[in-house]
């Protein structure tokens, strides 16, 4: 004969609420460990040959640089922790935000998203490398000066790095269309207006600059 146990009913409040919370908690858990063991694993990451890591040349800011670079190590992570270059920022780390932004071979790239040693023969400028030798300011940073476009400026660097890209094929655009030609660039602060009116100024220093 089949016995049935009878389990005492719980409220479905409390569950419900004990089950939302057990959820988070783990998920909060689950990816904390994603991101220890993704950095853990790319500080201890070896080269291709297994014993040590690969030594490169980069050209960056016009200079050659000689580099320890693990293969999965992204070219944000290389320019700030091994170069020093720390005014490329750390953002969303997976090419939504925009922060990471650099020129490579005078185009805009998220650094974040792309492999160091996949940029040996290429040549790779950051916005420490925009100012002139005598460290004379860029037009375009000269226009965040200028306009202040930023609040915390966390963001400036990779906004600035963009807007200088997209100079560099519309030099007169107008500022719906470089509105749109940084619109890969987020600002967590939202002051879109502000930035825009800076970059705006950013293009007119340049024209000025390069009439002169």
């Amino acid at each position: 004969m089949t016995t049935f146990k009878i389990i005492p009913e719980v409220s479905a409040a409390f569950s419900r609420r004990t089950f939302i919370k057990s959820v988070i908690a783990g998920s909060a858990g689950v990816a904390s460990a994603n991101y220890l063991f993704r950095a853990s694993s790319l500080a201890g990451q070896t080269g291709v040959g297994g014993g040590a890591e690969r030594l490169i040349t980069l050209n960056v800011n016009g200079r050659q640089r000689r580099v320890d670079v693990m293969r999965q190590e992204t070219l944000a992570w290389t320019l700030r922790y091994k170069l020093g270059l720390t005014g490329t920022k750390l953002g969303c780390d997976r090419a939504e935000c925009g922060a990471c932004t650099v020129l490579i071979d005078d185009v805009p790239h998220y650094s974040c998203s792309i492999l160091t040693h996949t940029v040996r023969a290429r040549n790779v400028q950051t916005i420490e490398g925009l100012a002139s030798a005598d460290g004379m300011l860029h037009p375009v940073q000269q226009g965040v000066v200028d306009e202040q476009g930023f609040q915390c400026a966390f963001c400036m660097s990779g906004f600035v790095m963009a807007t200088v890209g997209y100079l560099k094929t519309h030099a007169a655009p107008t500022r719906e269309e470089l509105a749109h030609g940084i619109s890969g660039n987020l600002c967590r602060c939202q002051d879109y207006d502000k930035i825009l009116t800076a970059m705006m100024r950013g293009a007119e220093n340049l024209r000025g600059a390069q009439r002169g």
